[in-house]
């Protein structure tokens, strides 16, 4: 079947199209934890909440030169022309957010997490399409929540902006056969040694050996370290896995440890999900929800097979990449 277009239709579709500009950096800004706040609050208050805390985001992605292209029920889907004000804007979400909520009781508190992508950005009719749509929208669901995820081509645009970040390596992205490097940018005040500057910087300190090279584990008055070589492994209920943990809530097989291009990676292939932390210079960071998803291991941190991290009671295995392995309190 040919499809022909008159001229006048061709135009319209063409200059809808190019709206935003070749070039764009788009930015995913998730609220989690709405599920709760309806059952707390009921629909009407908790609907009128989350729209509340959607306008806001929009507000701040606008004065910061951004474009919000629709809301998405408890997200906004907001496109910049470059990265450097995409990360101004998602630095204000997140640090503002987080002195907003404080005073909310816990059953009400919803987080933030924001993935951003840069890239070739196609608008038609309203919406807006192309790979860095898809990466940002990944990125999103996998940062977790007070997280900002972000991939190298953000990173590169930041002009100079004193962002600490941290490269999390490569990672898979469902439908992409490239592993892109992601970065954790940082919002909060953190030690220098944890956290990187801009890419120039964490380049010329980068050490001349960055591979994962072992994971030190840890449960109860279990410990087992596994080298890179070792790997894959299992985290499972049953003998068949490498590492056992017997509890009821983890999978005969539940998470997969993977070592790829000198990182270490986290599957989850259990029934009811791993949760994932890491320990940095001022606690603990943000928990990481993964069904059927995987995130990079690094420095060290807990692993829950089976229940959230909340959870006093969840099997929590600790880990460590760096050599020494260091058991956190619950």
């Amino acid at each position: 079947m040919s499809i022909c277009l008159g001229f006048e239709t061709w135009t319209n579709f063409h200059q809808k199209s190019q709206d935003m500009g070749a070039h764009s950096t788009v930015v995913f800004a998730d609220l989690t934890g709405s599920t709760a706040v309806f059952e707390s609050m009921g629909n009407a208050r908790a609907a009128e909440t989350v729209t509340r805390l959607t306008q806001w985001i929009a507000a701040v992605c606008e004065a910061h030169q951004g474009r919000v292209v629709k809301t998405l029920g408890d997200g906004v889907l907001a496109v910049f022309q470059s990265g450097d004000w995409a990360t101004r804007a998602a630095l204000e979400m997140q640090r503002n957010h987080q002195k907003r909520i404080q005073t909310w009781p816990p059953a009400l508190r919803m987080e933030l997490q924001i993935g951003m992508a840069s890239g070739d950005v196609l608008e038609v009719d309203g919406d807006c399409y192309g790979d860095a749509v898809n990466l940002a929208s990944r990125l999103s669901d996998l940062a977790g929540p007070r997280q900002i995820w972000a991939t190298q081509s953000v990173i590169d645009e930041l002009n100079g902006q004193e962002v600490r970040h941290r490269s999390l390596g490569p990672i898979n992205i469902r439908g992409k056969s490239e592993m892109p490097v992601v970065y954790r940018i940082d919002w909060q005040d953190e030690s220098l040694e944890f956290l990187t500057m801009p890419a120039t910087l964490a380049q010329m300190n980068r050490p001349k050996e960055a591979s994962f090279g072992k994971i030190e584990l840890s449960w109860l008055d279990v410990r087992q370290t596994f080298n890179a070589t070792d790997l894959p492994i299992y985290l499972g209920r049953v003998d068949d896995a490498e590492f056992v943990v017997n509890d009821p809530r983890v999978s005969r097989l539940h998470a997969r440890l993977e070592s790829r291009k000198g990182s270490c990676v986290l599957v989850d292939v259990s029934t009811y999900g791993t949760w994932v932390q890491f320990r940095n210079a001022t606690g603990i960071s943000g928990e990481i929800a993964l069904r059927r998803d995987e995130c990079v291991l690094h420095g060290n941190g807990q692993i829950s097979l089976g229940a959230p991290l909340s959870d006093l009671s969840a099997p929590v295995v600790n880990f460590d990449t760096t050599g020494g392995l260091m058991v956190l309190s619950r």
